[in-house]
């Protein structure tokens, strides 16, 4: 992506001024508006009134985007599920380390994996030009995996805003509470479980493996264990081909393949297909696909019902966008989502 087509918050500092005395001097009602948020409501029409571009603000930045870099569109959705799983959906992840402050970027499951802080930045920007302290960049981040799952082909959804932005971040968290991609079953239900997602959810929202990349560093204990398996479920030339891809070591944490080979951008049930063929690429999506597995009967059902996956995701969605918001008076909104406000 063209790191030039995103605008630093900077670039935009006299536009935001003109739009704040513009939005705040008209009348009355509209200055109140500028300093008070909606009180304790999460709702999809939160932003009605006060900020009613805020919607296709968000969707024409992520088009974009995916348009330069369609990974980008599973690495938005990616952000919001890293983030939620930790303090709730709060935008914690997108807080940057400090002197004083260590925020999550840098926990095991985030390094080298998360990005799209750039498309968070422009978006933010402009919504703080066109709405001031209006947005919050919680509700950013669920907005901006409904319009990738959208622009990838996928099934979308009425979001539910409201939530506010933390004043805090949890690495410990991050590195604790996000599934790692070498766990299996009983793991990462139990993460799930402990955010409030059932089983169901679990394996509906690991369809989101259905677009995006993965670094060979995420599935080569798969290639050093499995390689002469004799298991039914074990597909030898697919573990061959990624032993191929994967063959210079010292790479291993740059060189990147997809997660689906088959649709590799495209939102769609290929990935529960490709499980119930062998064919998944981290330890984890083979341990969710396999012939033991206690998900095996719902994997086996969404490779045959596309439609039955996207009502089911759709729904545990809008369920993880729920998980702990901060709502009404609880935390803030940040005009940086990088920062918390002085």
């Amino acid at each position: 992506m063209k790191m030039t087509n995103f605008l630093p918050c900077s670039s935009v500092v006299l536009r935001l001024a003109i739009a704040f005395l513009c939005f705040c001097m008209s009348d009355s009602l509209k200055s109140q508006e500028c300093f008070e948020d909606n009180a304790g409501s999460f709702d999809v029409n939160f932003y009605q009134t006060s900020c009613p571009q805020a919607e296709s603000i968000i969707f024409s930045w992520v088009a974009k985007a995916v348009k330069e870099d369609p990974r980008m569109a599973a690495s938005l959705l990616r952000l919001h599920f890293h983030d939620c799983f930790v303090q709730g959906c709060d935008a914690s992840v997108l807080l940057d380390d400090t002197e004083t402050f260590t925020g999550e970027k840098t926990a095991a499951p985030n390094l080298n994996s998360i990005r799209g802080f750039e498309v968070i930045d422009s978006i933010k920007c402009e919504l703080e030009s066109a709405c001031p302290q209006t947005v919050s960049c919680a509700d950013i981040l669920t907005t901006v995996a409904r319009d990738s799952v959208v622009l990838s082909g996928g099934p979308g959804w009425d979001v539910q805003f409201g939530r506010r932005d933390s004043f805090t971040a949890n690495k410990t968290a991050a590195n604790t509470n996000i599934p790692n991609p070498n766990s299996d079953i009983a793991t990462i239900v139990s993460k799930f479980e402990n955010v409030g997602l059932s089983f169901n959810d679990m394996v509906a929202l690991a369809g989101a493996h259905t677009i995006g990349r993965a670094r060979c560093s995420s599935f080569n204990s798969r290639l050093k264990d499995s390689p002469n398996s004799e298991e039914p479920d074990v597909n030898p030339v697919f573990l061959s081909s990624l032993e191929q891809i994967c063959s210079d070591s010292e790479n291993e944490n740059t060189t990147l393949t997809f997660l689906d080979l088959a649709t590799p951008a495209t939102f769609d049930n290929q990935y529960y297909v490709n499980l119930v063929s062998g064919k998944g690429l981290l330890a984890s999506d083979h341990a969710l696909g396999s012939i033991d597995s206690p998900a095996r009967d719902i994997v086996e059902s969404y490779a045959q019902n596309p439609s039955s996956f996207f009502e089911d995701f759709r729904m545990s969605i809008v369920k993880m966008g729920s998980i702990d918001p901060l709502l009404g008076d609880q935390g803030e909104i940040r005009q940086n989502c990088r920062s918390v406000n002085n």
